[in-house]
C-alpha cells in the first residue's frame, strides 16, 4: 500500500496553510517546464479513528501472510467510517491502519472544492452509509 502524498498547487496550499496549518507540512517542489510554485502536502497527524462495526465492509492482512510493510494493518476496506470523536480536532489526518487514506474535514473539503479542477474527489467517512 503506497502512501502518497498529494502535490498540489498554491491555490491548494493556501487552503491548507490557512484551515489546517497545525496538520500538515508544506515542502515546496519544482515541476520540470512548469513555472508556478507547486507543495508537496505531508499530513503530520496519523489518528486511530476507524469505525470498523459502521464500515462497509473491512478486508485485514491474513494471519498467515501479515504485510511485511504494515503488520496490523487494513488490506482495503469499502465505505470506510471514522468515530469524528477520535479526531482530537484535526483537519487533516491519515488513519492509523489504513494511511493511503487521506482525511480532511468538512471546512476543508469546502474550501477546496471552491478552489475548483482539484483532480480529486471526496467520500463522506461520517454518518449513515447510503444504500445502493
Amino acid at each position: 500500500m503506497i502512501e502518497a502524498a498529494p502535490i498540489v498547487s498554491e491555490a491548494v496550499a493556501a487552503v491548507f496553510r490557512t484551515l489546517a496549518p497545525g496538520d500538515v507540512q508544506l515542502f515546496p517542489v519544482s515541476i520540470e517546464g512548469v513555472p508556478e510554485p507547486y507543495f508537496v502536502v505531508n499530513a503530520t497527524k496519523v489518528i486511530d479513528c476507524i469505525d470498523e462495526a459502521r464500515c462497509r465492509e473491512v478486508h485485514h492482512y491474513d494471519k498467515d501472510d501479515p504485510s511485511p510493510d504494515h503488520p496490523g494493518e487494513y488490506n482495503w476496506i469499502y465505505g470506510l467510517r471514522i468515530d469524528p470523536a477520535k479526531t482530537e480536532g484535526a483537519h487533516v489526518f491519515r488513519l492509523a491502519k489504513f494511511k493511503v487514506a487521506f482525511v480532511v474535514s468538512e471546512d476543508v473539503k469546502n474550501a477546496l472544492e471552491a478552489v475548483g479542477n482539484l483532480g480529486v474527489s471526496f467520500e463522506r467517512v461520517t454518518g449513515a452509509i447510503e444504500s445502493d
